[in-house]
């Protein structure tokens, strides 16, 4: 398989906070994050380079925030925006559309990739970390968990061992996954009983910017767009049909003949698989922890499988480095699992529903879904909700680390956006006291940030307070409606597009927002004093330990906002 080598060859070293098996994208994802945090941090892989061939081809604005999250700008990648999602049947044609077409949160809401260049980038970025160092041709053979910490052994380039030993250990090792093995987490769901004969290529004559779904009685061709000139199609097989005569050169000039002269495409990869809808039943056993296709495989139909690594990676990071730089009480890292695994299989459970549609097994059952389907595209308020993708689970934890609320914060009529404990804070386009735009995002950076919406959230704190929330790594940031910057405030910006203030919160609103931009508490800005103590009590921070001030420090490559006084 071609390779492009990118990795160190030499032996890692003998101790870490945390280890990382594995350096596909998800992998890269943790270094990358754990690095921001100024983790120690090691990454090792058999492979001694990056699979030069398309594997994932799609993401969502959710997906591309995380990478936001990891360092990556904008223009890391190239990325193609998809306009929607088209399924056709041959007795109803277009019988269900899904519009892919806007910005959420700042981001395309759907785009493809080429998943090399998406890994050279996150790659590059790990790189620019000094706490992160990675390593290819190292095979991990096993482990042994004591209280403190873990010890692995590797085995190197020239057949040797060493032993690692670290605070934590990730698995990040793919559908194999040899750390789940190890830690006795079985995959628990089906396997399709359908082979599917996935094809890329460049060089395609016909341009598009839309996914098509040929949903037809004798198996689905979904067809997908990809930059450089790339596209993908994917064959179900049908009853009798041989894998490998499938994937002969004949048979693939003959499939992809409808779609412009074969002789001028170039076939980057094809390749016969079999998808798998699995999930384990924890993600975490004591101090190792599952990470994307480690925990959980999704079918390919909803385009989510590295959508929900990616999560899990934007959700166990950030805990880590509080509980190891002294910030947080141990117990945090349990909200991992009780967090991510529900919406893990809410993801899978969803792929699996656009499975029964996309690919009809049976021509009846097929005949009367898409039937329905179409005749449903008639009623306004169902033909809305189909198009945009509502029936897509919410990134929104029903438990876990946040102070649990027993009402809705509250609900806005316009746009029906709220803020809600255990939601993603949305992320919009903000001007600084300098004048600068930028992202959201981008003025929470790494931390855990106490937010005011139209108001100073250090009004009623006390400086001891102030200090305390410093400490614990946490951060200030105002954002106010467009044109009411106080200068005099450095913290302060204003939302340009309202999706902040009044779209999250009314002015006088105050919340705390975690790294991974999850809401942890929120409240009027009169009951800061109790907000603030909630939250830190929540992450195990006793009040009035100054150990912790001494434990604080900036995280790498950050300025706290706000002064202390």
């Amino acid at each position: 398989m071609p390779r492009s080598s990118q990795l160190a060859s030499d032996r890692p070293p003998a101790s870490t906070d945390v280890l990382v098996v594995g350096f596909g994208p998800v992998g890269a994802a943790l270094a990358c994050l754990l690095g921001r945090y100024g983790v120690s941090t090691v990454v090792v892989d058999k492979a001694d380079g990056i699979l030069m061939h398309p594997r994932a081809i799609a993401l969502d604005n959710e997906g591309q925030r995380v990478l936001q999250l990891a360092g990556l700008a904008d223009d890391a990648f190239e990325k193609l925006a998809v306009r929607e999602c088209r399924l056709q049947s041959p007795w109803f044609g277009e019988f269900a559309r899904f519009t892919t077409t806007g910005v959420v949160d700042g981001y395309a809401r759907l785009v493809s990739f080429y998943q090399p260049d998406m890994e050279r980038a996150l790659r590059k970025e790990a790189a620019n970390h000094k706490s992160v160092s990675a390593f290819g041709g190292i095979e991990m053979l096993g482990f042994s968990e004591s209280q403190d910490e873990i010890a692995t052994t590797l085995r190197l380039h020239d057949g040797a061992t060493t032993e690692v030993r670290s605070r934590y250990l990730l698995g990040a090792d793919g559908a194999g996954s040899l750390v789940r093995k190890l830690i006795g987490q079985d995959f628990r769901g089906t396997s399709y009983a359908q082979d599917w004969l996935i094809v890329d290529a460049t060089g395609c004559p016909q341009r598009m910017d839309h996914i098509d779904f040929h949903c037809r009685k004798n198996g689905a061709r979904p067809h997908i767009p990809a930059p450089g000139g790339r596209q993908r199609w994917e064959f179900m097989l049908e009853a009798g049909q041989s894998p490998e005569r499938m994937d002969s050169d004949e048979e693939i000039r003959r499939l992809l003949a409808p779609w412009g002269n074969v002789s001028t495409m170039q076939i980057e990869r094809r390749a016969v698989y079999r998808f798998h809808a699995r999930c384990c039943e924890r993600f975490q056993r004591g101090r190792v922890f599952l990470v994307g296709d480690a925990a959980h495989i999704t079918p390919p139909f909803a385009g989510q499988g590295l959508m929900s690594g990616l999560r899990d990676a934007a959700n166990l990071c950030w805990k880590l480095a509080w509980v190891l730089q002294g910030r947080a009480n141990s117990r945090v890292l349990d909200s991992y699992d009780t967090e991510r695994r529900p919406h893990a299989k809410a993801m899978i459970d969803l792929a699996r529903k656009m499975g029964a549609i996309i690919m009809p097994v049976q021509p009846l059952k097929a005949f009367l879904l898409h039937g329905t389907l179409r005749l449903l595209r008639t009623i306004g308020p169902v033909r809305r909700s189909l198009e945009d993708m509502r029936i897509k689970p919410t990134p929104n934890f029903h438990e876990g680390l946040f102070v649990s609320a027993t009402r809705r914060a509250f609900r806005l009529a316009a746009g029906g956006r709220r803020l809600e404990r255990g939601g993603l804070l949305p992320q919009a386009l903000v001007r600084d006291a300098h004048g600068i735009t930028r992202l959201s995002d981008d003025v929470l950076g790494g931390h855990l940030t106490l937010v005011g919406f139209g108001v100073d959230p250090r009004e009623g704190l006390h400086s001891d307070e102030q200090r305390r929330w410093l400490a614990a790594g946490g951060n200030f940031v105002q954002f106010a409606r467009r044109g009411q910057v106080s200068v005099s405030t450095q913290f302060s910006c204003e939302d340009l597009t309202g999706l902040l203030v009044p779209g999250a919160a009314p002015p006088g609103w105050i919340a705390v927002v975690r790294p991974d931009r999850t809401v942890l508490h929120d409240g009027q800005a009169s009951d800061v004093t109790k907000i603030v103590a909630e939250s830190l009590s929540l992450l195990g921070v006793p009040h009035g330990d100054e150990r912790r001030a001494a434990l604080h420090r900036p995280l790498a490559g950050e300025q706290l906002h706000g002064a202390t006084p």
